[in-house]
């Protein structure tokens, strides 16, 4: 049984043990863990441990508040101090991108996710277990989510009961019902359910639905047509308002369940702010402008916003959120890399994991000024700047925000100035 002290994490939060020619990566284990390594498994030519026992405590770990913790692959972090987790993050984010940043944590470490995905398996109902694809940790609680998880997932156990209809299985891939689809308002209190199934409800199953569910605001019936482990389809209101709000500072957005939203109400106003303090000037390209988080933001700010994204029902909502508040932002869609950048003074990009790729080098030839790089994958942010933005521009400044508390992840705010 290989054993030592854990001395580092990995790029992606493991803890590091290095037993004699060995390095073992070790979940749910951090630095200063004395552990021994019970049975691990080749994943991606890394040794992964399955199993560990805990000989001796780091300094940094505090007792986590989920019953499901080390099952559950949600919150790898949870057993660590958060002062700890925000030093951790931006060391990671140093060692793989060079850039030194202050690190902002979220104003709550708890009940913060503004959704969750309850994927419904004839395993259980509840989130995927961590390293195991066909595993599923029957949920009780959700405490990162919402102190309502037990009646979301009673209603839901309640109806599937009630109705036979069948819960998903991962293996056969066969069934009716695949995930459950909760989001919450937190600032607005408001509720959105969708239920994500291969087969349209029949009437009786609609009226069921609604009553079981009847303390949602907009409720919703999503017709999956493929058999992919996901949690979309077509998404049918069934019940109550076709959107909920979230209210971020003064700017209230609408939200869909084809919207992309980020999932920490509580820390997107930081994030905002980061963004709004490196924006210059007065007109604004808002690219993979999504239902228009930042550009709505920076338009009641007053500055002149156009946004640029792909998927049109983004940019539909996008619209819909520049006219609620009222604020002079236009959307209209396009592919980033074929993107003529004009006369603008600040260019946002919020660019999907993969990176801005081939549109870094539309940047590249603008005459923009500055650029603003937002993501939560520091890897992809290295790559775009190493190919493509060193080339005119050179990092100004970094603000890091804990959007995903309990995880290894960090969303990252760079300010990028033309070179001269």
């Amino acid at each position: 049984m290989p054993s030592g002290r854990i001395r580092g994490l990995s790029d992606d939060g493991l803890g590091v043990l290095q037993a004699g020619n060995k390095t073992v990566y070790v979940p749910f284990a951090y630095p200063g863990d004395m552990v021994g390594v019970k049975s691990t498994r080749r994943r991606f030519g890394r040794l992964i441990a399955r199993d560990f026992e805990l000989l001796e405590p780091s300094p940094l770990r505090v007792l986590p508040r989920c019953r499901h913790f080390e099952k559950c692959g949600g919150c790898l972090w949870q057993g660590l101090k958060y002062r700890a987790q925000l030093e951790l993050k931006a060391e990671l984010f140093e060692r793989i991108t060079g850039i030194r940043a202050e690190i902002k944590g979220s104003p709550k470490i708890w009940g913060f996710r503004n959704v969750s995905n309850f994927i419904v398996t004839t395993s259980g109902v509840g989130l995927k277990e961590y390293g195991n694809p066909f595993g599923v940790v029957g949920l009780s609680e959700c405490p990162v989510f919402s102190k309502r998880t037990p009646e979301y997932l009673r209603a839901l156990r309640d109806f599937l009961a009630e109705t036979k209809l069948r819960p998903w299985s991962l293996k056969r891939k066969t069934g009716d019902v695949h995930y459950l689809q909760v989001r919450e308002g937190k600032f607005t209190g408001e509720v959105m359910v969708n239920l994500i199934a291969h087969r349209s409800p029949a009437e009786e199953t609609a009226e069921a639905f609604r009553d079981y569910f009847s303390f949602a605001d907009s409720l919703y019936w999503s017709l999956k047509a493929d058999d992919r482990d996901d949690p979309r389809g077509e998404p049918e209101l069934v019940d109550g308002n076709p959107f909920i709000r979230e209210r971020i500072g003064d700017v209230t957005y609408l939200i869909h369940p084809n919207s992309f939203f980020q999932t920490n109400s509580y820390a997107l106003e930081l994030l905002l702010r980061a963004v709004e303090d490196f924006t210059d000037g007065e007109r604004v390209l808002d690219l993979y402008s999504g239902v228009g988080t930042f550009g709505v933001w920076l338009a009641k700010r007053g500055f002149a916003v156009e946004g640029i994204e792909v998927n049109p029902f983004a940019v539909e909502m996008a619209n819909r959120n520049a006219e609620l508040n009222g604020v002079n932002a236009k959307f209209r869609v396009g592919r980033a890399e074929e993107t003529t950048i004009g006369d603008y003074d600040t260019v946002i990009v919020d660019p999907p994991r993969r990176g801005l790729r081939e549109a870094g080098e539309l940047l590249v030839r603008s005459g923009v000024e500055r650029v603003v790089y937002v993501s939560c994958n520091p890897k992809a942010f290295r790559l775009d700047y190493e190919n493509h933005l060193r080339k005119a521009y050179r990092v100004e400044e970094a603000v890091l925000v804990d959007m995903f508390p309990h995880t290894p992840h960090v969303e990252a705010t760079i300010k990028l100035t033309r070179r001269r």
